[in-house]
């Protein structure tokens, strides 16, 4: 089972270093972190990441992974990103979106008439690509695998893990990585977090929020 990262400047670290953490200790698993260059690949918070292949050089893969972040933005506005994730997942037999890089998959034209979910802020553009809004933290249709945000890439990997190599196997990956989260504090989500923690997280992500439906707009228009 080959697995092809999708890495964009400007992702989210988290949605790409939580599941290959996963998808990485699989049986049987290679993988390979596709980027526009073999140039390192700076994420939202400035850690920097070695790609292995290029857009022109990425082989096939069965599973194309795609992270979100607010790169997400620049990337589904961008034709070779779009081109590379149609092309990529068109012949995959498994996609897995982590966060808003489910917006990628939509901008690619892959979520077509699909159930798909992404971050919560974010769940709503969906529909502009054609794709069902889902509200669940960890959506599957078919061979389409979509995440809500961040952390829930952890999760739906050990989901992608039991579905490609059984249960077993996604249980001893869980045990290895002690995986057991206790949040501290309760929320987390809209509905169960204090309503004036959403109200503030609302307003503080507005302008984002804008910029990435005129960012949408431009990637539905442009649809394949």
């Amino acid at each position: 089972m080959h697995v092809n990262f999708v890495l964009f400047e400007g992702l989210t670290q988290l949605d790409m270093t939580g599941p290959y953490e996963v998808l990485a200790n699989a049986p049987g698993f290679t993988v390979d972190f596709v980027a526009k260059t073999l140039d390192p690949v700076r994420c939202d918070r400035g850690l920097r990441f070695v790609p292995t292949q290029t857009l022109s050089s990425a082989p096939p893969c069965d599973l194309l992974v795609v992270p979100g972040g607010p790169g997400t933005d620049d990337a589904i506005v961008d034709p070779d990103w779009v081109a590379f994730t149609r092309r990529q997942g068109q012949g995959a037999q498994y996609l897995f979106g982590i966060c808003t890089g489910s917006l990628l998959l939509g901008a690619a034209g892959l979520l077509r008439g699909k159930r798909a979910s992404s971050h919560w802020r974010a769940r709503e553009l969906l529909s502009r690509f054609g794709a069902i809004r889902s509200d669940e933290r960890m959506c599957v249709d078919g061979n389409v695998y979509t995440a809500g945000g961040v952390t829930s890439g952890i999760d739906m990997a050990l989901k992608v893990v039991a579905a490609l190599c059984g249960e077993d196997v996604a249980k001893l990956i869980q045990l290895q990585i002690e995986y057991d989260p206790k949040p501290p504090f309760p929320g987390g989500t809209p509905a169960t977090s204090e309503p004036a923690v959403v109200e503030r997280y609302l307003a503080m992500s507005q302008a984002r929020f804008e910029r990435r439906c005129a960012a949408v707009d431009r990637a539905a228009a442009a649809m394949p």
